[in-house]
Order: structure tokens, then C-alpha cells, then sequence
């Protein structure tokens, strides 16, 4: 089977059981699509401590004595979630979709049949529940009559028998492209079909809307009648999220009318009234010429529920009482009803528009130690009194933000020369922006994130204007990993920040530079050595500010497996960040305020360098990225991170006219690299590492991670290269035939290790597996050096893997194994897929200018001759 044959067939299998011939209303050709009646064949499991190969085990006896310890602790005396569990992985449900609202203000997950089944309203704490009663119902009437009323959900739940359920799947498909989706129904039997269009605020370069916590859905109603029909659609909320919390008493709805700038609202408030983070949910519709708006405060949403079915089938609209609903008394739900009802004409178009909004301005962490203000109170207010302002808003402004995605998203959607998978690839994997249980506040006026050393003593201003301006940005590793900003990871998913929000790009990056200057003397236990240590050492960058669980930003390093000062990748990504990020924005200020901080940290790798030939050496753990994966000596992945910013330390020595720091970074560039070819270079490949044991010579799929930083950069040629040309060409075709090609029958993705005879490296936990956004780095760097279609197949892979056969759209996980497992669900790194996007814009410019160059040359070959003769 043909590349080609084999992706057809892969995302035909997602359609295969729809039998319909509609396509619905201005659904889109490229996105991701799926028939409601789908039923994915392969279910994997987690990778639980269970999995651990025996020899792992018998390596690591202590570090799981240690574990299990301070898991018991964490778990059963504190009664806090570890922010790694290993015991109580989260299943694999194959049922997520595109999350709702903009960035940092929480989110609300529907699957893609429509069930709202993942909240992470308190920030960075994940709950996964669907909660029944929240639903679309539709209800068709002629001539006074109802012909026809359906939950429009394929469940057949034991409650709310009252209603009519279970819609056939078979008649329906769904269609992401992200950060909009759309779920098409055709009502059997009835001529009509139902187009409801979602949409979220996320919108390139705009730190306004895109930080509202608001989506709209937009019924597009077609009637293939040769009659009028009256159509209602009615959406259904429980005051709540699923959690227990719901019975916990004293919530209670009211409802609302909102008037403002000729524009009138209506809908009905969820107030859910807790002791911390307490917040109001929002159901809204605009009041429109044709339109009829009606509602339903408050019903109870267990038993039959037939009382509210009676209500909408009696007349297609409901009671609309005034006043408020008492506070549900301890035990007891509460949830609230909208109509929205219009008549479609024969043969004929109308459309229905709801909002669903959700008001927590003021939030706390896990550790209750302060308050935060979310970035969308800048524009709406402390007070929590925001809900309808908010559906005002969005309802009036929705058209605008898809006229911007519209102009974002088109000149990638129609470039013929890119794949269906790649475009989307690279706008659903950006759903993790929103849905990492990203977080985006206000810097308080009090804050000082220099961590007290100021920018003449080598350190920061107190309030960066980027920080003070455009907010406190974070997202976790994964939403199992519950740790903020870890850096190790962010070195890869930063390409979708810098190139979509580059604002926050710069603001997590001197949050991050502020920590670097700070210590903790505190000494805390770490699992994997058993030793006690700082918990933070100066001049080191930390793996990550926080857990959501704690207080992050307060205290760093949540991450307590492994000291992390012994490392050598952290540092080092944060230098190569900081030129990355000045390339593609030209701050200035930027630059200077970081310069005294590079030079800190480079500082502070230099004690690696063990026997003075300019490359950094390792010793057990190498790095943060491959912190299961035993090293020893100079190694290609962080000996390669290391020139490359030794690379960028040149080039940024000279843009801040430091003559004697250049010749020094030079001197050990042109020693390291020398080095490095002498000791890893084996006439194919860079080696693991130097060691000369057994598996030194797997081949790593990683290994050029220093020259695509390098690339993506605009250097890497000439005077800034680290690596010769011709060998890195070299390394990658050996990755592309051994890591992809040889694994899987070429249709997974690269395996992280590969042994030289073809056979996966499985002498760690982590290099038999496949790094998705391992992979997409990978792609991006053959991109860079003109494989193109091989970078392209290699990442093919893993979007067919993820979203076509493992089910796991919305959700793609760290990593996943050629059978079986898989690790950490809904992962940070797969961002990096925004830089296959950036290899292919710089190499489309590359090819201009050289066009540009040759045509120029061509005029000037031409004069000349024209002048001779």
C-alpha cells in the first residue's frame, strides 16, 4: 500500500458508517472528521508502574521504594493528587473534541458526540465527567403541530428517561479545525439537517478576546421540505461541572435580559457558589427579528425530567418564569433551560445562535496562599458579575473572530502543496494552548519577578513591560503531568507561542529568567537519587514554576524525581530560546535584558566541560527530555544543544557589541565541535554517546535537536554553523531509514532509539517509544536541510497513529509504544508541529530570494553580453 493509499484508507475508516449524503452547511474540506456512529477497533492501555520491564525494575528498586512512599503520603495523609500519579493513570476515552473558550480562563471540553466531558475550571485540575442533562434538543413543528422533538445525543442513559434519546449516529458526523468544530445532523425521516458550528476566541496576535472564557454555537437550519417548519433548539445546563461539589448546596439560577449598544441578550445565570474560586456559568441567546427566546431557571435534572420535555413538545418554547431559584439545599442539582425557536422556510435556511459563557475572575491554587486575577478581568471586571457582558459580547463579536481565523487559517488551508493531514495537524494539535490547564493573570502591582537581582547586577526589572502589559502566562506539561511551564518540554511546544502569541512567548520566558537568578536552599528528598538538596540552585533554569496543586510561581521545581541542577539541557534550551525568540520578534529590549542571564547560566555549564575540549560531558541522567535513558561521557543530544548555543552566544555576543565575550564563546565552539565530530561521529550517524558500551551506538532520533534550534533561528551556515552540512544530511537520512522506516512498517512515527542493525533500543523505558513532539521537531528539522518529503512522512505517522487509529484525538499523549501502552495523555510537546510550519515558511522565503538572486543574475549575465557583442 502506497503512503498516499494508506492515509486515504485511514480517513475513510472515520466516515465509513455514515449514510448520509448531506455535508452540511458551510463545513469546511480540511479538518478532522468523524462519524457519530465510529467505533475505534484498537484500545490501548496506560503506562502504569506496572509496565516497567523487570530489568528497569531491578535498576530502579530504589526509586520506587521512594515513590510509593511520598505517594502515600501525598495521597492518603494530605489528600492531595501527586502531580505524577503511577498508580491511577487516567483510562484512555476515546470520545474527546474540540475544547471550549479562549486562553487562561478554563476550559469546558465537548467530545465529539457532543457530551461535555472535560473541566478544568479551577485552574490546572482536571475533572472528567459527562455530565448528562447538559445537551442540544431540537424540535420541528408544522402547522402548530410537533412533528418531531430529539436529544441530540446517540447516549441511552438511565436517567432523564423522560426524554426522547438515543439519535442515530449513523446520520451525523463531526469536523474539527480548530479552534472552530461542527457537528452535522441529519434528522431522519424529517428532510432537515441541523449544522451546529462551535466557536472559540482564539485568535492569532489578539490578547483581548482570545482570553475569554466564552464559545457561541451556531445552528444552521436547512429545510429540504416543500414546507414551512417551525424549528426550536433547546439547550440544557446543570449548575455545575459533574463533581461532587454540585450537591453541595446554595447554587441557585436566575434569569437575565442584557440591553447595550442596540443589541439585547437573554438567557439565565448558574451561579455556583463555593468557599474557593466560586464562578458563574452562562447560557445566552441574542433576541433577533424572527427569533423567539424563552426559558426554564430552574429544573431538577434527575428522575424522568418529563416535566421540562412537556414544556418545549407542548408549543416549542418554554415557560420563562421570573425571578430567581432558591439555593439548592445540600444534596440536590439544579440546572437551567434555553429555547431559541425560528421558522425556516420551504426549501429554505435559518440559524439559531446560543452562547455558553462561565465567569471566575479571581482564582487560587491548590495551597489557597493568594489570589490571582484572570487576564480577561483587564476588560470585564473583578466583581464576578461579568456572564452576561460576556454573552453580549461574544454574541456580537463572533462574526469578527471568524473573519479573523478566516484570514489566519486560508493561505495554509489552500496551499495544494501541503497534505489534508499536516493542516489538521497543525491547527487541532493547538487545542493545548487553551486546554493545558492554561492559566493567563494579571501581574500584580506588588510583584517583582527579577527575583530581586536588578538588571545592573545581571538581572531583570522588577516588572518587564512585556509582563506588565500583556499578563503571566502557563500551561502544564500535560494534564497527567501536572507541573507549569516545564522548560524542557516548552523547548519544543514554544513554536506554536512565539509564532501565534509571541507576547507570551516573552513573558514566560522572563518569568523563567527571574527563577533562574533565584535560589532555595531548602533541602527536599529526590526520588531518583536519594539524596537530599536544594530544591533550586542560582543560575540554573528550574524544570518547571509550579503545580496548579500549590502555588506556582511562588515555588518552582515541582518536578522532585531528579536534582535538577545536575542538568545539563535546561540551561542550555533557555539560551537557544532566547535568540529563537528574538529572531522572530527583533525586541531589543528583550535581548539586552536577557543577555547578563545567558551568560550567567552558560557560567554554570561550564563545569561540565570535564577535560577542558570545549564539550560538556554526562554522568548517569543526562538531560531533562531523556531523563530514563542512562548516559555517560559527551553525548549528541546535549553535547549538540550545547554548541548550538554556544552558536547563539556568538552571534548574540556580537549583536550587544561584546568583542571579548565572542572570542571566548568562539574559541570553545570551534574546540567543542572539533571534539564532537572526533568522538560521536561514526560515518552515518551521531552516536547516543561516547561511552563505547554495548548500546553507545543507538541511533537517537533527536540527535540533531541543536542544529533545527539552529535553523529556526536563521543561523547554522557560515560563520554561526555548529554542524557540518553534509553530516547532518547524513544523520537524518540514517533516522529516516532506521528510526521511521524500520519501525512499524514506516506508518508510526520515529522510535526516540534505534540499534544500527534495525531493531528498537529497549534498554529504557524511553527509547522504545515514539515522542510525538519529538517527531514533529524531527520533521521540521529535514524540512530545514530540503527533505521535505520525508519530513512529511515521518510526522504522517504520528497523526494517523493519534487521531485516525488510536482515538486520542484532542488528547494527543507524550508518547506511545509500536503495541500496547501509551504515556501521559493530552501532552504539552506536540505544540512543536508549529515548527514544521515555520521550516516551511522559512524555506518558501529561502527559495524566493534565491529565484529573486538568480533571475537578478540572469538580467545582469544578459546586459553583459549585450554590452560585449
Amino acid at each position: 500500500m502506497t503512503t498516499s493509499e494508506w492515509g486515504e484508507k485511514s480517513s475513510a475508516d472515520l466516515m465509513s458508517r455514515y449514510v448520509s449524503k448531506e455535508m452540511g452547511y458551510g463545513v469546511p474540506k480540511e479538518g478532522w472528521r468523524i462519524c457519530l456512529a465510529h467505533e475505534f477497533k484498537e484500545k490501548r492501555k496506560p503506562f502504569q508502574a506496572k509496565d516497567v520491564s523487570l530489568s528497569n525494575v531491578l535498576e530502579h528498586v530504589g526509586l520506587g521504594i521512594r515513590y510509593l512512599k511520598w505517594w502515600y503520603k501525598k495521597t492518603q495523609v494530605e489528600k492531595k493528587a501527586p502531580f505524577i500519579d503511577m498508580f491511577r493513570a487516567q483510562p484512555l476515552r476515546q470520545i474527546y473534541g474540540a475544547p471550549l473558550g479562549g486562553i487562561g480562563g478554563g476550559t469546558i471540553t465537548r467530545g465529539w458526540r457532543g457530551e461535555f466531558c472535560r473541566w478544568q475550571l479551577n485552574p490546572g485540575m482536571y475533572h472528567y465527567e459527562t455530565v448528562t442533562a447538559n445537551q442540544f434538543t431540537v424540535c420541528l413543528r408544522r402547522g402548530g403541530q410537533t412533528v418531531y422533538q430529539q436529544v441530540l445525543s446517540v447516549e441511552r442513559p438511565p436517567t432523564l428517561q423522560g426524554w426522547n434519546w438515543g439519535y442515530c449516529g449513523e446520520y451525523a458526523f463531526y469536523h474539527a479545525l480548530y479552534p472552530r468544530a461542527w457537528t452535522v445532523y441529519h434528522l431522519p425521516g424529517q428532510n432537515v439537517t441541523l449544522t451546529c458550528r462551535q466557536i472559540s476566541p482564539v485568535i492569532p496576535h489578539d490578547y483581548q478576546d482570545s482570553s475569554l472564557p466564552v464559545a457561541v454555537f451556531v445552528w444552521d437550519i436547512e429545510n429540504k421540505n416543500d414546507y414551512a417548519l417551525d424549528v426550536s433548539i433547546m439547550f440544557t445546563m446543570v449548575n455545575g461541572s459533574g463533581h461532587k461539589e454540585d450537591k453541595s448546596g446554595g447554587h441557585w439560577n436566575e434569569p437575565f435580559h442584557l440591553e447595550k449598544e442596540g443589541e439585547a441578550v437573554s438567557g439565565v445565570l448558574l451561579h455556583h457558589c463555593l468557599a474557593v474560586n466560586p464562578y458563574t456559568l452562562c447560557i445566552a441567546a441574542r433576541e433577533q427579528p424572527g427569533r423567539e427566546v424563552s426559558h426554564q431557571t430552574a429544573f431538577s435534572p434527575k428522575g424522568t425530567c418529563s416535566g421540562l420535555w412537556s414544556d418545549l413538545i407542548t408549543d416549542g418554547r418554554l415557560d420563562s418564569p421570573t425571578g430567581s431559584s432558591p439555593p439548592t439545599p445540600k444534596g440536590e442539582k439544579v440546572a437551567a433551560a434555553l429555547a431559541v425557536s425560528c421558522s425556516v422556510p420551504a426549501q429554505g435556511h435559518n440559524s439559531l445562535e446560543f452562547c455558553l459563557a462561565w465567569d471566575m475572575p479571581n482564582i487560587m491554587f491548590g495551597s489557597r496562599e493568594r489570589k490571582h486575577t484572570r487576564r480577561y478581568t483587564r476588560y470585564f471586571g473583578t466583581q464576578g458579575d461579568a456572564s452576561p457582558s460576556l454573552g453580549h459580547y461574544a454574541l456580537t463579536h463572533y462574526r469578527q473572530w471568524e473573519k479573523s481565523i478566516d484570514e489566519w487559517q486560508r493561505p495554509i488551508l489552500q496551499d495544494s502543496s501541503l497534505p489534508s493531514w499536516y493542516k489538521s495537524a497543525l491547527f487541532n494539535e493547538l487545542y493545548f494552548v487553551v486546554d493545558g490547564g492554561t492559566v493567563w493573570t494579571e501581574l500584580p502591582e506588588d510583584a517583582d519577578v527579577s527575583g530581586g537581582v536588578r538588571s545592573e547586577d545581571g538581572g531583570l526589572p522588577a516588572q518587564p513591560a512585556v509582563v506588565k502589559e500583556f499578563g503571566r502566562f502557563a500551561y502544564l506539561e500535560g494534564q497527567e503531568y501536572r507541573m507549569y511551564n516545564t522548560y524542557d518540554v516548552h523547548f519544543y511546544a514554544s513554536f506554536a507561542l512565539i509564532m501565534l502569541w509571541p507576547k507570551l512567548a516573552l513573558s514566560l520566558q522572563y518569568d523563567i529568567a527571574g527563577s533562574v537568578v533565584q535560589q532555595d536552599p531548602m533541602e527536599r528528598l529526590h526520588l531518583m537519587s536519594g539524596r537530599y538538596s536544594p530544591v533550586k540552585a542560582k543560575n540554573v533554569v528550574p524544570h518547571d514554576i509550579g503545580d496548579p496543586d500549590d502555588e506556582p510561581w511562588q515555588r518552582v521545581n515541582a518536578y522532585l524525581i531528579h536534582d535538577t541542577a545536575d542538568w545539563k539541557d535546561l540551561n542550555l534550551k533557555f539560551v537557544l530560546q532566547v535568540y529563537r525568540d528574538f529572531h522572530l520578534t527583533q525586541d531589543h529590549q528583550y535581548l539586552k535584558d536577557m543577555w547578563p542571564v545567558c551568560q550567567a547560566v552558560m557560567e554554570s555549564e561550564m563545569k561540565f566541560d570535564l577535560d577542558g575540549d570545549g564539550l560538556i560531558e554526562n554522568s548517569g541522567y543526562a538531560d531533562q527530555t531523556y531523563d530514563g535513558w542512562t548516559v555517560t561521557g559527551p553525548s549528541a543530544y546535549c553535547g549538540g544543544l550545547w554548541l548550538a548555543s554556544l552558536c547563539v552566544m556568538c552571534k548574540m555576543a556580537k549583536l550587544v557589541e561584546n568583542e571579548e565575550a565572542y572570542n571566548r564563546y568562539r574559541d570553545i565552539l570551534d574546540r567543542g565541535s572539533a571534539a564532537y565530530d572526533k568522538l560521536l561521529w561514526n560515518g552515518k550517524y551521531y552516536n547516543y554517546d561516547s561511552s563505547g558500551r554495548d548500546l553507545s551506538n543507538s541511533v537517537m532520533s533527536d540527535q540533531c535537536a541543536g542544529h533545527w534550534f539552529l535553523k529556526a533561528s536563521g543561523l547554522g551556515e557560515g560563520e554561526y554553523q555548529a554542524f557540518p552540512k553534509e553530516k547532518i544530511q547524513t544523520a537524518l537520512k540514517s533516522v529516516f531509514d532506521l528510526n521511521v522506516m524500520s519501525f512499524a512498517g514506516g506508518q508510526m512515527g520515529a522510535v526516540n532509539g534505534m540499534r544500527p542493525e534495525g531493531v528498537p533500543d529497549r534498554s529504557s523505558v524511553q527509547s522504545d517509544e515514539v515522542w510525538i513532539g519529538v517527531v514533529y521537531g524531527l520533521a521540521a528539522t529535514m524540512i530545514h536541510e530540503g527533505m521535505q518529503e520525508e519530513g512529511m512522512r515521518t510526522a504522517e505517522g504520528c497523526y494517523r497513529t493519534v487521531w485516525e487509529r488510536l482515538g486520542m484525538a484532542f488528547q494527543t499523549p507524550e508518547a506511545y509504544c509500536e503495541k500496547g501502552i501509551y504515556r501521559s495523555l493530552a501532552y504539552m510537546r506536540p505544540l512543536s508541529v508549529w515548527a514544521m510550519q515555520l521550516a516551511l515558511n522559512t524555506s518558501q522565503k529561502d527559495q524566493t530570494a534565491s529565484a529573486q538572486t538568480e533571475a537578478t543574475d540572469g538580467e545582469q549575465g544578459q546586459d553583459l553580453g549585450e554590452t560585449q557583442s
